[in-house]
């Protein structure tokens, strides 16, 4: 008796259609320069600028997500994967939107990946549990992670940029103007650009700045347990204060570190170089510190 149940229960299961995901494909009309704020919950955001005048969304939605909210007022335009508040596991939005190339952004996640290319306005991303990326960025920029890594490229135009995450490395590109980056665990580098203010910070893991320092720009650079790196593009004119409390201090353009003190490992190290328009501070408890021209 009981194994016919059980064959009887296995031939039903086997029988019963499978729970596909919901496709989606739609679009709206939308302003050129509007704003178009996007949230969801767990899955992948994937944004894509283009020439027309339209918002079109396209993905799949897990069959536990109550519905698909895609909706305009004015210049704004509005795409939130709904879940309901007891929700089961296939909460999932896999979702690629295009937008018009002028757009600001809003982006939210909790457990997503975003991912935008070709949007010239401002945007705002954030996410908990995902990386972040940003193609061509041309204007201020907001993008933050906890759990992921965050990499912005820009098409050298000046902005306001501010990256950060937790856990994660934070990979800047192609930036100017003016930039705030920082990881509790993980790694920051400036890989080229250049800036009249840059301000680098992580708890553990290294900073690197290759990249130019306008004049009259200040560089500040922080590490607790981490080396810190400078490469700068081009001549600098500055003013440079460095210390380090357990580290070695490497530098290009000529004095060199004193210690501290006679009790501890401790040196610094400030010079002027050129007529000093600029100022650099640079300081790390356990690492070393290098700084030169390319």
């Amino acid at each position: 008796m009981n194994s016919r149940i059980l064959i009887t229960l296995a031939i039903g299961f086997m029988a019963a259609p499978a729970m596909a995901d919901t496709e989606v494909n739609e679009t709206l009309d939308a302003a050129a320069d509007g704003n178009v704020e996007v949230s969801n919950t767990a899955g992948s955001i994937e944004i894509r600028g283009w020439a027309e005048n339209k918002v079109e969304v396209r993905g799949t939605l897990g069959d536990d997500v109550e519905e698909l909210i895609f909706e305009r007022d004015g210049d704004d335009v509005l795409i939130k994967v709904k879940v309901p508040r007891h929700h089961g596991r296939d909460i999932d939005g896999e979702l690629t939107i295009k937008v018009p190339q002028a757009s600001s952004i809003e982006v939210s996640g909790v457990s997503a990946d975003i991912d935008v290319d070709g949007v010239l306005g401002e945007q705002s991303l954030q996410t908990v549990s995902g990386n972040v990326g940003i193609q061509s960025a041309s204007a201020d920029v907001e993008a933050a992670s906890v759990s992921g890594d965050v990499d912005v490229a820009g098409t050298g135009k000046d902005a306001d940029i501010e990256a950060a995450t937790v856990s994660g490395d934070v990979t800047l590109s192609g930036l100017a103007g003016s930039v705030e980056a920082g990881s509790v665990s993980g790694d920051v580098l400036i890989g080229d650009g250049s800036f009249d203010n840059a301000e680098l910070e992580t708890v553990n893991g290294d900073l690197r700045f290759m990249a130019e320092l306008r004049p009259d720009g200040e560089l500040a650079m922080e590490s607790v347990n981490g080396s810190v790196e400078v490469e700068f593009a081009g001549d600098v004119s500055a003013r440079f204060d460095i210390e380090t409390f357990n580290g070695s201090i490497k530098n290009c353009f000529g004095p060199k570190p004193e210690r501290t003190s006679k009790y501890s490992p401790g040196l610094e190290l400030s010079f002027t170089h050129g007529d000093g328009d600029g100022y650099v501070a640079i300081e790390t408890l356990n690492g070393s510190v290098s700084i030169c021209n390319k």
